[in-house]
């Protein structure tokens, strides 16, 4: 039995931190946490995306950053006490060049999490709600301006007499976002694709691609879906949607244009970046590089011996658009993850032979289980009860990445439990499954690597009925005139073959468009370091490289699920204005 109302605890515990942190007394804010605790910082004090664990890291974090931050106004706005005992209390503060908020956790009265992150900086707040731009200037005027005509003028200048503060490579949902974000802002920036228009990176998959996530989780920033958009988006609607967002948001968006080569002038502190613009060559130099590319880098394609010597075709999933042309012939996919499965399934219905070549085991989890179990705060009901998105979001990030394995698992075990019947007549396929090296599932095999799992949205039933065959455990040996041969001596024949293979890190597109030595000392983007399978060490505590500042001056990248995007745009878009505007930036944690 509790004696004290979690709104008094948490007040005075915040107030007791406030005090320490006022006085730069590091020991007694220290003396608030208990001893395995974790203090997550998105810039508001780090200028950095990190996660300090434990007392240590936490008295560095302190005393490297409190001197210029000088927080103040700290104020807890709501508390609640868990069943555990646990009080989760949110909070806003201010430091000397912005306001932000956070959530902490207490266990035991001690601080087990804290999580600050910076919502705005003072004197370049966004022009939303109440400040939110007139919009007509009223009176007689007959040198006037309209909307139209000044539009006009603005996309005619900015990339010919006017430079661009910031140039996005890469205009899918990313780098959309990130230019909706500094937009707000008022950073002058143009974002580049190759495809001709905003969404086509949508519109050119494969025909029955819909996204996994439920609408609650992939919202767009200021513009959510309409409440009559459907839970699970086809993806040819994502593209229109992408679409009239860039127009909606004003984006100065160059469709058909490619990043040639980038080159940055360390005493100039811009990049030089040729690009070619509707066949034409055009060099813009931005001040601030940032790479949208997609969620990772290249297609990631095997090495298969006697490949030149198959008379079929051999694609890799990311060329893959369309069935029509393979109806009733022979396919095979390698992979088993997400694309492998829409892939497969697309083929089937266009009345193609399948065959899945799964190489290692797959986390499955059922689409309609996956939104009931662990999308709750992303969810109409969580909407209803007054829980926005941004407040969704800030929650799922309340807890540090080192503390979610255990509630993973927690998660898994009761999935696994309530669709055992399903789960043992995919495995009766041969169809090899697991849950992660520790059980932890989905998500964390998302963070880590991005690869090894699928949201079942219809594949797997086919799969348990025989309609898509499963060739699992055995290695490829090569390839035949004739289709695919296994080390087992088997052998499957195929007039497609199909790699759903996954994708490189996003720092290989650097390697093409900056330089190999670059992009080799940024390295890998992505993952966290857990030492699992495809997710090395060192232990980062965050996705390498990604929203925050690399070991290349100037360059950052933007990549991830709709709904990360969303919310880590909001934190890469502060710290290029506040370079922009000469705001002082000391980064704590920067890479080595």
């Amino acid at each position: 039995m509790h004696d004290t109302a979690p709104e008094t605890d948490a007040a005075s515990w915040m107030a007791a931190l406030a005090g320490a942190l006022d006085r730069i007394d590091i020991d007694a804010a220290l003396a608030l946490f208990g001893e395995d605790c974790y203090w997550r910082d998105f810039v508001a004090f780090s200028w950095n995306v990190k996660t300090f664990e434990g007392k240590a890291a936490i008295r560095d974090f302190l005393a490297a950053t409190l001197p210029g931050t000088e927080p103040s106004a700290w104020k807890v706005t709501r508390a609640d006490r868990k069943p555990s005992g646990m009080v989760e209390a949110w909070f806003t503060f201010e430091t000397k060049t912005g306001r932000g908020e956070g959530i902490f956790r207490l266990e035991g009265g001690k601080g087990r999490t804290i999580l600050t992150t910076l919502t705005e900086l003072k004197g370049f707040e966004e022009p939303i709600g109440a400040r939110r731009p007139k919009g007509v200037r009223h009176g007689a005027d007959r040198s006037r301006e309209t909307w139209t005509e000044k539009r006009a003028r603005e996309e005619a200048e900015l990339g010919a007499g006017v430079q661009p503060y910031c140039l996005v490579i890469g205009g899918g949902q990313g780098g959309i976002m990130i230019g909706a974000r500094l937009k707000m802002l008022g950073v002058p920036t143009i974002i580049v694709e190759k495809n001709p228009k905003a969404g086509d990176s949508w519109r050119n998959r494969y025909r029955s691609l819909v996204l996994h996530d439920p609408v609650w989780y992939d919202h767009l920033p200021y513009m959510p879906f309409p409440e009559n958009w459907p839970i699970f988006t086809p993806k040819d609607k994502m593209g229109d949607w992408l679409e009239f967002y860039v127009n909606a948001m004003e984006l100065t968006y160059w469709g058909s244009t490619e990043a040639q080569k980038a080159v940055y002038d360390p005493e100039a502190k811009r990049w030089t970046v040729e690009l070619i613009r509707d066949g034409m060559k055009v060099t813009l130099h931005p001040a601030q590089l940032v790479f949208a590319t997609g969620a990772y880098g290249p297609p990631k394609r095997l090495s298969l011996a006697g490949a030149e010597d198959f008379g079929g075709e051999l694609i890799h999933s990311s060329e893959y658009s369309e069935a029509a042309k393979y109806a009733g012939k022979r396919a095979v996919v390698i992979g088993a993850a997400s694309s492998a499965h829409d892939v497969a399934v697309d083929l089937w219905e266009a009345g193609v032979d399948v065959t899945m070549v799964q190489r290692s085991p797959t986390t499955v989890v059922r689409s309609q289980t996956l939104t009931d179990f662990a999308f709750d705060i992303y969810s109409q009901e969580a909407a209803d009860s007054g829980l926005s998105v941004d407040k969704a979001d800030l929650l799922a990030m309340a807890t540090p990445f080192a503390l979610q394995p255990a509630a993973q698992r927690a998660l898994y075990d009761k999935i696994r439990a309530y669709d055992a019947e399903f789960y043992a007549k995919l495995a009766a396929t041969g169809f090899l499954l697991d849950f992660g090296e520790d059980e932890t599932g989905l998500m964390m095999k998302a963070y880590r690597t991005g690869s090894g799992y699928y949201v079942d949205v219809g594949a797997s039933q086919l799969i348990i009925d025989g309609e898509i065959k499963v060739k699992s455990g055995v290695a490829i040996e090569g390839l035949t005139p004739t289709g695919i041969r296994f080390a087992d001596g088997t052998e499957i024949d195929a007039d497609v073959i199909i790699q759903s293979t996954g994708f490189q890190s996003m720092h290989e597109v650097v390697a093409r468009i900056v330089n190999r030595d670059i992009a080799d000392r940024i390295g890998t983007c992505w993952g966290l370091g857990s030492g699992t399978r495809g997710d090395p060490g060192p232990w980062h505590g965050e996705p390498r490289n990604m929203y925050k500042p690399t070991v290349q001056e100037a360059l950052w990248f933007q990549g991830g699920n709709l709904a990360l995007q969303r919310y880590f745009s909001k934190f890469l878009a502060l710290q290029i204005k506040a370079r922009m505007e000469g705001i002082p930036t000391p980064v704590h944690g920067a890479p080595l």
